[in-house]
């Protein structure tokens, strides 16, 4: 990702909407569809600055790595976890370990070999382990906010389903989420396109209206395995290895 955006989730992941209800509802996922061991160990994959070490914290304890070296620091100095250097798929280090849970949140979009990143993520699995990911959804929404954070593609419940596999795992669950504000972001995004703008805007809104889609976004944790929607801005999968798939 540009510079930039390195530095502005730095400064906006702890009180940005969509970071904060992102986190809220990916801890859901992991306490209401998982089920971890006592001292689970938990890898996050491309961590960048940090910002869910410490949901994940929660649930065990928890390894990350990331290439970005300026990220990477901001991490460990924002979570106290160590945080390694690598990438996928080549450079993925813990080569001795094994987890019981990979996190992989927005990560998979900025890799070009993304069935190849998730065999090498399936290879440190330990036996009944999970990834427990998310993407952007729906190639028709693509904009100049993916151009600027370097995306290859955003994906289809069918596609992602398609790569994972490929890489020999299974989606357990899949489902779309940011829901509520699908309709809100289509519509920008038709208006921007008709005017020829060609800005990507991810600057912290006003406190009222950041609290107010925080918690719009942040409902979303209630339907998690209770409802499935049809459209979402994301894309969220649980994904097991298939030799463990019963």
């Amino acid at each position: 990702m540009d510079r930039a955006v390195f530095d502005r989730m730095a400064e906006q992941e702890e009180e940005h909407w969509w970071f904060a209800a992102r986190r809220k509802i990916l801890a859901t996922v992991i306490s209401r569809l998982l089920t971890l061991p006592r001292n689970a160990r938990i890898l996050e994959a491309g961590c960048g600055t940090g910002g869910n070490l410490g949901m994940l914290s929660q649930f065990g304890q928890v390894r990350a790595f990331e290439l970005d070296t300026v990220a990477r620091r901001t991490a460990e100095a924002k979570s106290g976890v160590a945080v390694t250097e690598g990438a996928l798929p080549d450079a993925v280090p813990f080569t001795a370990e094994q987890f019981d849970l990979v996190a992989l949140f927005d990560v998979l979009e900025h890799v070009e070999d993304d069935a190849g990143a998730l065999a090498a993520l399936a290879a440190r699995l330990a036996p009944g382990g999970r990834i427990v990911m998310t993407v952007p959804a729906f190639p028709w929404l693509w904009s100049r906010h993916d151009e600027r954070h370097h995306h290859f593609r955003r994906y289809t419940r069918a596609h992602l389903a398609q790569v994972t596999a490929a890489a020999g795992l299974r989606m357990e669950h899949g489902f779309y989420f940011n829901t509520a504000l699908f309709p809100v972001a289509v519509l920008a995004r038709a208006i921007k396109a008709l005017l020829g703008v060609n800005r990507a805007d991810d600057t912290l809104p006003a406190r009222p209206v950041n609290a107010v889609l925080r918690t719009v976004f942040g409902a979303e944790r209630h339907l998690v395995g209770r409802m499935a929607m049809p459209v979402g801005l994301s894309l969220c999968a649980v994904l097991v290895a298939e030799k463990d798939a019963t």
